[in-house]
């Protein structure tokens, strides 16, 4: 390394002796140029004036000087006297600088007499000389010096006295600034040495920018749109067509990365509300692999055809439940089987939480199945619920401990094994809340009675899933709510009454989720433990799913999330992998009148409920 090093000197010595000596023969050269250029200068300039005073008859011996003789001999009356006779040519005052010669004359006496003495002025003959070049002012003429064979030689006195030249410079052409950068670009780029190569790889700033390009270089990659596409559909067989625009349900895509995903369950699943095309994931632990981290959330993007998550964050125990921050999207909430709230940030190239909630008495001691973000912009808390009963308020801004905590109880009783949570749309105080032993609570978090109000009863097994009405049209059905249970059923209920309103009982196994679609008012969603998932549309039916799909690996769906749009549904399953599925367009598009048919529908099914009640009371007993 040093011999290469002293030869790298050695080069550089030489390269710059060479390039002091090559400077020094062009001063010299250009320093003789102008020697040169005064001499030839000097000589045009006379055979120029010669010309002039030609063309006005005048010849050049009378326009030369004349010597001038003085007299010093002669004495008038003890004093000296000196005469001269005195004669100029007619340029004198206009003449080339030469002062006129002096000779003594022989001491003699001289006689004096007067002389004429004429003047003539000569106009110079005015010659004007353009460039090629742009005649534009330009702003800088620095160079103008060097460029000696672009300018005009400098007026010489004898004529400036009379009439000067007009003076044209040579003006550089106008440069613009995509000029400048493209000379600029064009500039060689220097070699890096090795240290400096390391160096600008383990900076922040490179891995930053790496990370940033990798994802868009991935996706320009995985990009398989095909350019022949015919949205006429001709290029479709017969038939084809119809039956593409008729499907209820298909698949679009699956998300599944080796590393991540590989025998780890889906626990939860959110759509970001700024970015809907992004869908987080949160996973629990893969028991193949101790070394890696207990706890994965993934975001994928559905924009893109890439096959690997957009992001890949984990922390050391299991999570259980994740949302993105309503009011700040580049922060994911996480809530893990140990009771720690976490929290990670996009913007930092960082996997591992950036806050963690301490393991505190405080705060959840058992493992936290629900994480929402509730309130306004200006006024919002992330609140959370374990299945050890407490229900903790926190503040992103600090998760050292919950701004407020209390026991869900229902009378007197043991604590509520709280597995999952819903808040009805536009509250942010009332709740509702399904339990281990299979029954749905009510609460409150402020008032004059806050935490549990109420119970509902109705299921035989825990409750896996729960969800409030949230699409808005003529009628307000916020009361209602869906929950799905191990006991193979759906039950719809209403915050006004205590007892299920209907049960659907087309499941064949454990129904692990349940969500209403956010933009029909009678159309919710189900997956079950057999990989099943059905759409139901109360104003179609109520006894059979409107539509139907099995997946084909034989795994159990356990999470279900429409997109915000309404046209697309996730479901994930205990293998790691999230489907995908197009709901059909005359499925997802609610018509005018499906709030009023949905009025109809409730009406029917409690007229049913009580025709049931009374034909149970009637049946004798035998």
């Amino acid at each position: 390394m040093l011999s290469r090093k002293e030869e790298l000197e050695r080069k550089k010595a030489r390269l710059q002796a060479m390039r002091e000596e090559k400077k020094k023969k062009e001063e010299r050269r250009k320093k003789e140029g102008e020697d040169s250029t005064v001499q030839e200068s000097k000589g045009d300039l006379r055979a120029e004036t010669e010309q002039l005073l030609k063309d006005l008859g005048i010849s050049a011996e009378e326009a030369s000087p004349k010597p001038v003789r003085v007299a010093r001999a002669a004495t008038v009356d003890g004093a000296q006297v000196a005469s001269s006779a005195v004669s100029t040519s007619s340029d004198q005052e206009s003449g080339d600088g030469v002062q006129p010669s002096f000779s003594p004359s022989p001491r003699r006496g001289a006689k004096l007499g007067l002389s004429k003495l004429s003047q003539t002025n000569i106009p110079p003959k005015e010659q004007v000389v353009y460039t090629k070049q742009t005649q534009t002012p330009s702003e800088s003429t620095d160079k103008s010096d060097e460029e000696g064979d672009m300018s005009l030689p400098e007026t010489p006195p004898i004529l400036k006295r009379h009439h000067a030249l007009p003076h044209v410079a040579s003006v550089k052409p106008a440069e613009t600034e995509a000029d400048a950068q493209l000379k600029q670009e064009a500039a060689p780029p220097c070699e890096l040495s090795e240290e400096e190569k390391e160096k600008i790889v383990a900076s922040a700033e490179f891995a930053r920018f790496f990370d940033r390009a990798s994802r868009v270089v991935e996706r320009a990659l995985c990009e398989d749109s095909d350019i022949f596409l015919d949205y006429t559909g001709g290029d479709k067989e017969e038939g084809e067509g119809e039956k593409d625009t008729g499907a209820k349900l298909s698949l679009n895509r699956t998300f599944y990365d080796e590393k991540w995903s590989k025998h780890r369950t889906v626990t939860s699943m959110d759509w970001s509300t700024q970015f809907p095309e992004l869908l987080m994931a949160s996973y629990n632990q893969n028991e193949d692999a101790g070394h890696e981290p207990e706890g994965v959330v993934l975001v994928w993007n559905q924009r893109f055809k890439k096959t690997t998550p957009e992001y890949v964050f984990h922390c050391q125990s299991g999570v259980m439940s994740a949302t993105f921050a309503t009011f700040h999207p580049n922060l994911v909430i996480g809530g893990t089987y140990s009771g720690q709230i976490v929290v990670w940030d996009n913007r930092l190239n960082k996997r591992t939480p950036v806050q963690r909630s301490p393991l505190s008495a405080s705060a959840h001691t058992h493992p936290v199945y629900c994480v929402n973000v509730v309130g306004s912009q200006n006024a919002h808390n992330l609140v959370s619920v374990s299945t050890d009963g407490k229900f903790c308020t926190w503040s992103l801004d600090m998760l050292s401990q919950p701004q407020e905590s209390m026991e869900l109880q229902h009378k007197q009783a043991k604590a509520v094994a709280a597995t999952c949570m819903c808040f009805p749309y536009g509250d942010v105080n009332n709740f509702v809340v399904g339990s281990e032993e299979g029954a749905v609570y009510t609460a409150c978090r402020h008032g004059s009675k806050p935490g549990v109000l109420d119970m509902f009863e109705g299921h035989m097994s825990p409750v896996t899933g729960i969800d409030c009405h949230v699409a808005q049209g003529q009628v307000d059905f916020s009361y209602l709510f869906l929950t799905s249970s191990f006991d193979w059923t759906v039950k719809l209920w209403s915050l006004k009454e205590n007892r299920p309103l209907y049960s659907f009982e087309d499941n064949g196994d454990y129904v692990y989720d349940v969500q209403w679609s956010p933009t029909h008012p009678a159309l919710f969603g189900t997956v079950d433990g057999m990989g099943k998932l059905d759409l139901w549309n109360l104003n179609t039916d109520t006894e059979v799913p409107l539509a139907s799909v099995t997946i084909e690996e034989s795994t159990a769906l356990n999470h279900l999330r429409w997109s915000q749009s309404g046209h697309q549904i996730a479901a994930g399953d205990d293998m790691g992998k999230i489907h995908i599925y197009d709901v059909g367009e005359h499925v997802a598009t609610p018509k005018s009148d499906e709030w009023s048919k949905l009025v109809h529908t409730l009406q029917d099914l409690k007229n049913n409920k009580v025709d049931a009640e009374e034909a149970l009371i009637s049946t004798p007993i035998r």
